[in-house]
């Protein structure tokens, strides 16, 4: 069997650790060619040089020549900034892990795409900011995205052998993060420290809060939308403690098919990572038994206001999804810093959709990279103003 190269960006986040774990079990099977990081040079580094990666970069340019020193004595060659990370997706590899966080995921994205990379699409903003621009580069060469997020994974899964005219609706799950429980009067005092401790899953800070907001469904929910051509109203979520059941897919003839596996993204890559086929992967295997029940409830979008927030962004369409997430980064940033409050979140998001939508034509112009990254900044920029006058 030939060996495939493979490029991880975002190497060292919860994401590209799990695809290197993978990866480093079936080393003779892979070629790898480029590995991304942002801070943590020296995870970075030590994996690249075990890997016998062609390239590792770093986001930051300050680091350069710290990632040089570390790289110091091996063959691998080290680079740093937004034009290196460019450089490196357009390097032929087979195989692409894009796990940037971010909108920042988005250029790497296209670049692999455009030589006509398999990308095992992990970043969520990819989809949300730019569906339509990254579905069409794949299709124009011949590229395939295969989603790498637990629930599009388990809906593309069910979805194998079956015609997408006969689906009536999908439901995607979601664990309620760490405050599905919490009386609704304490949540504007949720802590940095509450919000980053997921019940469930083991992911990095961001991506748990994003949890806890429900933010990281709402995205999802869109992801949907986009990657799989439904509409709206064809999309459910459901509040799923147990993380076992990822998603669902209902038929027009009323039955349905569930993915059900244990919480380990490692399901996931490794799905992607040897698509068409199945391997043996090291996940826990289930025991029903022990297990004894599944529960489901609606979601309260009182609680999580950001589900509301995700079918207006539908809604309106155009570029709506990128200034959705860069105010959703934006929040983000400011609860990380404490400049909000947990529930103040949601409200710079809605706000800063209402005031991008009042100044007219950006969620309607031509999705290219620069309108998206050009709206992208607009909205940074508003939903900052909006946090400084809260």
């Amino acid at each position: 069997m030939s060996r495939r190269r493979v490029s991880i960006f975002g190497a060292t986040g919860s994401i590209g650790q799990n695809t290197i774990d993978l990866i480093d079990r079936n080393p003779d099977q892979y070629d790898v060619v480029a590995l991304t990081g942002a801070s943590n040079i020296t995870q970075l580094a030590k994996d690249a040089v075990r890997l016998k990666a062609q390239v590792a970069v770093t986001a930051h340019d300050h680091l350069l020549p710290d990632l040089r020193a570390a790289l110091a004595g091996s063959d691998v060659e080290a680079a740093a900034g937004q034009v290196a990370l460019a450089e490196a997706a357009s390097r032929p590899a087979d195989w692409v892990m894009s796990a940037i966080v971010g909108a920042a995921g988005l250029r790497p994205g296209l670049n692999a795409l455009d030589q006509g990379a398999t990308l095992a699409l992990a970043n969520k903003e990819s989809l949300v900011c730019a569906g339509g621009l990254i579905l069409q580069t794949a299709k124009e060469n011949n590229a395939d995205i295969l989603p790498v997020d637990s629930e599009h994974s388990a809906i593309f899964q069910a979805l194998v052998g079956e015609d997408m005219a006969a689906v009536e609706r999908i439901i995607i799950t979601a664990s309620g993060g760490a405050f599905r429980d919490w009386p609704m009067d304490e949540l504007a005092n949720a802590t940095l420290e509450q919000a980053s401790a997921h019940p469930n899953w083991a992911m990095g800070q961001r991506i748990t809060i994003d949890s806890a907001s429900m933010f990281n469904k709402a995205m999802e929910v869109i992801e949907t939308h986009e990657y799989f051509d439904v509409s709206a109203d064809q999309i459910e979520v459901l509040v799923h403690p147990e993380s076992m059941i990822h998603a669902l897919v209902g038929f027009n003839d009323g039955a349905m098919m569930a993915h059900v596996g244990p919480p380990d993204m490692r399901h996931a890559i490794g799905y992607a990572l040897h698509w068409p086929n199945r391997q043996k992967l090291p996940v826990e295997r289930l025991d029903l038994a022990k297990i004894g029940s599944f529960t489901f409830r609606a979601p309260d979008e009182v609680r999580w206001p950001a589900l509301r927030l995700a079918r207006e962004v539908m809604a309106r369409g155009g570029l709506a999804g990128a200034i959705f997430n860069a105010a959703k980064e934006t929040a983000l940033d400011g609860f990380i810093s404490d400049a909000l409050k947990f529930t103040q979140m949601a409200q710079v998001v809605d706000q800063t959709l209402s005031q991008m939508d009042a100044v007219g034509g950006h969620i309607d112009d031509t999705m290219t990279l620069d309108n998206v990254l050009h709206v992208d900044h607009l909205s940074r920029k508003t939903a900052q103003q909006i946090i400084t006058d809260l």
